[in-house]
């Protein structure tokens, strides 16, 4: 609070009568009491930022002498090494000779450029693409309310009609590369994706073919 002190008055020379002298002097603790509600305010009603996590799903450990996995229907595997370097292929390995009499895969190499691994992934994965945009023009239009519509896409995204992406490193891989895999997935509503699957030894051959 503001006080006023009094620093008296009289009569001058001549017997003038002068003004009294008044000086203020401002009581800051009010303020200050006011500033720390107005912080503890603010700090117990603010929203702190939450760390944002990505789904991934890590193959457990077989078993010994457990059965071949089953095939994977709709798949596209990804083969990362070194300088950037992507190489893929779409649906089941089949090496070469195999008794079924399938031709032998051959890898295809893509690059982290819109025109290269968004692409490809948007073409290989445009099911999910369309029925999520679908949900979202309902969404919009009210249709569909904000969780449901999460929902939906979610399912959407795990449909069998919708790809699966198996992402495999070699040594020389960056973990960089890994994560920008990761974001394009994430980018092209791809939700079913393995990371931490070995490369089998076949695949390791046709990648080293591949890089030399």
């Amino acid at each position: 609070m503001a006080e006023i002190a009094d620093s008296g008055g009289g009569h001058g020379k001549g017997g003038k009568k002068r003004a009294k002298k008044q000086s203020t002097r401002v009581d800051m603790t009010p303020m200050v009491d006011l500033a720390f509600l107005l912080l503890t305010f603010f700090v117990l009603t603010s929203t702190f930022s939450k760390p944002k996590s990505m789904e991934l799903s890590l193959p457990a450990e077989p078993p010994p002498n457990s059965p071949p996995p089953p095939e994977v229907k709709n798949g596209v595997t990804f083969l990362l090494t070194k300088d950037d370097r992507i190489f893929y292929y779409v649906g089941q390995f089949n090496a070469p000779g195999n008794p079924a009499g399938k031709p032998a895969t051959e890898l295809k190499e893509t690059n982290f450029s819109p025109e290269g691994l968004h692409a490809l992934l948007m073409e290989q994965n445009q099911w999910a693409v369309k029925e999520i945009e679908r949900l979202a023009a309902q969404n919009k239009s009210k249709v569909l309310s904000d969780t449901t519509f999460k929902r939906m896409a979610v399912d959407a995204t795990a449909d069998n009609r919708a790809i699966t992406v198996l992402i495999k490193t070699d040594d020389q891989a960056t973990y960089r590369n890994a994560i920008d895999m990761l974001d394009e997935l994430k980018i092209c509503s791809v939700g079913k994706r393995v990371l931490g699957v070995d490369m089998m030894p076949q695949e390791f051959m046709l990648l080293q073919e591949k890089i030399k």
